[in-house]
């Protein structure tokens, strides 16, 4: 009698669960960006969400909840309902670097989250201000070690990827600089351009403007190739700083506990919308290479990440 009674509770769970999934969604959809409008998480994520708009007949709307390195926005997303109508851009930044160096946050990157799908990886730039006297990764290398501690840097905050970049760069290159940490990449970059800092390694998206009109010195990128969008700029690798790849990449995660009907339904849909031209188009035209992933393959990957990471955040000391 209880197999009878129990076998139809789950029966009726998975009928349940099915019709729950047909009529998702029946009204907007959050998407919570924990970086500010202009930078790459932002501009990737507002592409998927106006083609996702689309596709599901529900507007998703980007929300922006920035703050310590995406871990406000990251932290709000994991206490959401988990109903599908509240899902995270997530990153780098907040998932597999911030988390360790601020044991105090209160959400675990692998406990409260169900990766859906990988959205795309996102360039880093090493750009400089004009007026410091560097035309290239080794001129600035030079400048450092006559300098230490001396040139400025800008990030999106402590342990944010712009941040543990410059840190991974500093152990590879043994040089030091000085960190000004501020609450995205954008205000970064805007106070290079400004002057008041003289180097950052930002998102390609954030920087690349000013690239283009000759405000900041790009001199090197921080991928394996180098970048379409600027094909005379080397990789970080030709510049003379071996072993170093560093790419933001992004993808979307729903809180634990989030049915999996409307996981595989998200799941089929972002992956949809990354093959689309206009999706591909907005993402290539800032640098963003598009990439979708399976659930498991996207959790196997935040996890090589965490291991990476962790070894960077010891070796350079990092803690808040």
């Amino acid at each position: 009698m209880n197999i009878l009674r129990f076998a139809v509770i789950a029966c009726l769970s998975l009928c349940s669960a099915v019709a729950v999934a047909q009529r998702y969604p029946e009204k907007p959809i959050r998407m919570i960006v924990p970086f500010p409008p202009g930078g790459g998480s932002d501009t990737a994520g507002r592409a998927l969400a106006n083609r996702l708009s689309e596709r599901l007949s529900q507007q998703v709307v980007v929300e922006n909840r920035v703050g310590a390195a995406g871990s406000i926005g990251a932290d709000y997303a994991s206490r959401a309902p988990a109903d599908g109508y509240t899902i995270l851009l997530g990153s780098t930044s907040e998932l597999t670097q911030y988390p360790l160096v601020n044991p105090k946050i209160r959400y675990d990157p692998v406990r409260d989250f169900i990766p859906i799908s990988m959205v795309g990886t996102i360039p880093l730039v090493l750009v400089v201000h004009p007026a410091l006297p560097a035309n290239s990764v080794a001129d600035l290398m030079r400048l450092a070690r006559a300098r230490p501690g001396e040139i400025d840097f800008g990030s999106a905050g402590v342990g944010a990827t712009t941040h543990l970049a410059v840190e991974h760069f500093m152990l590879l290159a043994k040089i030091k600089l000085r960190h000004v940490p501020y609450k995205g990449s954008p205000q970064a970059t805007a106070d290079l351009v400004a002057g008041n800092i003289q180097m950052a390694i930002p998102t390609m998206p954030s920087a690349f403007p000013f690239i283009q009109s000759q405000r900041i010195k790009a001199l090197a990128v921080t991928t394996e190739k180098r970048v379409p969008v600027l094909p005379e700029v080397p990789t970080m690798q030709e510049a003379g700083v071996g072993g170093y790849v560093n790419v933001l990449w992004a993808g979307v995660l729903a809180p634990k506990g989030t049915p999996d009907a409307i996981v595989k339904r998200l799941h089929a849909e972002i992956v949809s919308a990354l093959e689309t031209p206009e999706v591909r188009k907005v993402l290539n035209t800032t640098g963003v290479t598009p990439q979708s992933s399976t659930p498991e393959a996207f959790a196997a990957f935040i996890k090589s990440e965490l291991d990476k990471w962790t070894q960077v955040v010891r070796q350079a000391g990092i803690s808040l």
